[in-house]
Parts: C-alpha cells; structure tokens; sequence
C-alpha cells in the first residue's frame, strides 16, 4: 500500500522563490504543495488551515512577523517547520531552532538534499545543512563568553526590548557608553544584532 504524500506547505516573500519550489518539488510523486504562503502571518493563518506535514520556512520575510516567530507559532501547534533560507549566521540558527525548527536547510543545498530533510522533517527527525551542522557543533564547544558585570547588566536590559536611550537612563550611563558596550557584546558573542545578542544571551544562560 502506498504512503500517502508529505503535504507541504511553502513560506517565502518571493513569488520567483516559491514558484521555483513549486516546480522543483511538484517533480517528486511523494510531496505534494497543498498552500503558499507570502508572509508569516499568512503562513500561520494557513498552517492552522491546511494542517501540513511540513512547513518549508523562509526567515526573512520582509514586513510582518520575521520566519522565527511564525516558526514558534506553527510550531506551537505541532506542525514540522523545515527552515530553508540564505542565512547562516549563528543567531538566526539560534532562533530558529529555540523557535522549535525541526530542521534548518541553505538554499545552497541540492534538490535531492532537500527532498531528504522535507521527509525526514515529515517525521519528525532533525536535518541540518553540513554548513550549520558545524557552526552548532563549534558553538556547543565553545567556551562560555565571558561578560564583565555592566556587559549583563546592558543584556538585562535589551531582553526586555530597551533601546539605547533607555539603558543609559536606566544605568546612569551616557549613550555613547552603552554603544561601546553594545560592541563588545557583540564581538564576544559573534552577533550583529540586539536580538541575536539576546538569543545567544539566553542559548548560553547568560541572562537571569
């Protein structure tokens, strides 16, 4: 008796992208795209709707919510989320996979590598590109960054969504300052955003 197709449901703000998958999956007999969503609200929306086996995921996703949080919402409701993006810095795999990302795949991958992780995804098993395989592995073996007491106190603040401003006033510190710590944190934690500094920050239980 024959399995029944995984059903697949696409996530990327660009129709080219999306019509490209579509085509290239439409040529395996055991998936089937049943939706295409243009949005992370609209792929929670349709998620709900459509009940997947798989969501293949896009991160950015330009206004609305960014793919992680549409990730952790679908994923909340116990649909696989297959990542497939360009990015591969440590803080979008961080997020993603916190978000609960069943798998995290590059665009830069082989069909035939992706037709593997959409039916693995579909069971629930992990798949990850060799590339962030590796950048997990040299993250888990990583020492602990260390962060002098005013560096926390700065990343105390920015998980609760302060800007700059705010801090120093916070800390009796001026701007400048907090930008200067902002750096350092940065560097120590190998981000370039706030909320890549956050997402690491709580990865490495850094934060309270």
């Amino acid at each position: 008796m024959t399995a029944p197709p995984v059903r697949i449901l696409l996530c990327d703000d660009h129709a080219v992208v999306r019509a490209g998958l579509l085509a290239l999956l439409g040529s395996e007999p055991d998936i089937e795209v049943v939706g295409e969503a243009g949005s992370g609200e609209e792929a929670v929306a349709l998620a709900a709707k459509l009940t997947p086996d798989v969501v293949l995921m896009d991160l950015q996703l330009g206004e609305g919510i960014d793919g992680v949080e549409a990730t952790r919402r679908i994923a909340a409701t116990g649909v696989h989320v297959l990542v497939l993006t360009t990015y591969d810095t440590d803080a979008d795999i961080t997020r993603a996979i916190e978000a609960g990302a069943t798998g995290y795949l590059l665009k830069a991958e082989r069909p035939e590598e992706l037709f593997a992780a959409i039916r693995s995804a579909a069971q629930g098993r992990t798949t990850l590109s060799p590339p962030v395989a590796s950048r997990v592995m040299a993250r888990m073996r990583k020492p602990l960054p260390t962060l002098t007491d005013r560096e926390l106190d700065i990343l105390a603040q920015l998980s609760q969504g302060l800007g700059n401003r705010d801090i120093a006033r916070a800390l009796f510190i001026s701007e400048a300052t907090v930008k200067t710590h902002l750096g350092r944190i940065y560097d120590k934690l190998g981000v370039d955003t706030r909320a890549g500094a956050v997402a690491v920050a709580k990865e490495q239980r850094l934060l309270p």
